[in-house]
């Protein structure tokens, strides 16, 4: 008997990101809705071979669904997630609403799959922030053996992680400086195209932004609270792919060579580290895997126990629609098990 699972946010990037994937890995669904707002009532996804109708979120009765898949907004996600797992349906919400929320288990599944098991305290899963996501997938196997004190990250965002309208700016913007048009900037403070904006997400009180304090607030709740981190997070131009620059700080020894052959083996990680030209990974050629590609680990000389690598990977799968779908799986295999 397989499952009952309802897209939230289905006409979305990573709506139709989660589609995908849940049909690719054959995800034992019996039945997969999709669901958006009411503005998009009739539109048409896909899901492999299927064309799927898209059905207002509004007017649908959850029960007998097992596992909803949100990715609607920190709005729909506190408005409609309580009331939906009040119908027996586990939610696992990718806005950032829940992530803070100590009765809501906020997981990577290569990283803290056993802290599921909180979920039945209110019935909701939090997805982490995309930039989180693929830093602690790296993360984790170096801390299990030498123990993180302290990480300093820069990122390298992509537009797609503001949506479509952030990747249509990109687009627009690019063709109208050659064509010497006006730029106009809209979903972004400034021109994006041929740029990098610092700043992502509102700024806070201390001067980081929320996307910056996210990553260490969400670091310290999926890994552990004693890690220290601080971030800068970049928006750059680029359609789809996050990329980071991660200087760790240890409290036990660690190589380079020990540091690859970790990573080599960690669920999730794939190390691309040759040092010549080409011998790293970009965000474009990340695009469509489900890894987190890891390059060039080397020695950080400034600490007594440091080394500082490069993280890729593609954030509508990794960073948000690939977790979720990996958390629904770990969650069907462990929790919600049916009778054959």
């Amino acid at each position: 008997m397989g499952y009952r699972v309802a897209v939230i946010g289905a006409t979305g990037n990573v709506g139709r990101e989660m589609l995908n994937i849940l049909a690719e890995r054959q995800f034992p669904a019996d039945e997969v809705i999709a669901l958006a707002s009411r503005r998009s009532l009739g539109q048409e996804v896909t899901f492999g071979d299927k064309t799927l109708k898209v059905k207002a979120l509004e007017d649908f009765d959850f029960t007998g669904v097992d596992i909803a898949l949100m990715s609607a907004g920190s709005g729909p996600a506190k408005e409609w997630s309580a009331k939906i797992a009040e119908k027996g349906c586990v939610v696992i919400d990718n806005s950032s609403y829940f992530r803070m929320d100590k009765d809501v288990p906020l997981i990577v599944p290569e990283v803290n799959a056993d802290a599921i098991a909180g979920y039945t305290k209110k019935g909701i899963i939090a997805n982490p922030n995309c930039s989180t996501a693929q830093m602690v997938v790296a993360l984790k196997p170096l801390h299990d053996v030498a123990k993180i004190k302290r990480v300093v990250v820069s990122t390298y965002q992509s537009v797609s992680g503001a949506g479509h309208e952030a990747m249509d700016e990109l687009f627009t913007q690019t063709k109208r400086i050659y064509t010497n048009e006006e730029l106009a900037p809209k979903k972004f403070p400034k021109q994006i195209a041929f740029n990098v904006i610092p700043h992502i997400d509102t700024f806070m009180d201390d001067g980081y932004t929320k996307e910056e304090w996210k990553m260490a607030a969400e670091t310290m709740k999926i890994m552990d609270p004693d890690i220290l981190v601080t971030a800068t997070c970049v928006r750059v131009p680029v359609f789809v792919g996050h990329s980071e620059s991660l200087n760790i700080e240890f409290e036990k020894p660690i190589s380079e060579d020990q540091a690859r052959e970790i990573l080599r083996s960690a669920p999730g990680c794939m190390v691309i580290d040759k040092r010549e030209a080409g011998g790293y990974m970009t965000p474009v050629e990340c695009v469509g895997d489900y890894a987190t590609f890891i390059s060039r680990i080397r020695k950080d000389p400034t600490v007594p126990h440091g080394l500082a690598m490069w993280v890729v990977s593609d954030n509508l799968r990794k960073g948000a629609a690939l977790n979720t779908v990996q958390i629904a799986e770990t969650l069907i295999n462990r929790f919600l098990k049916k009778a054959a």
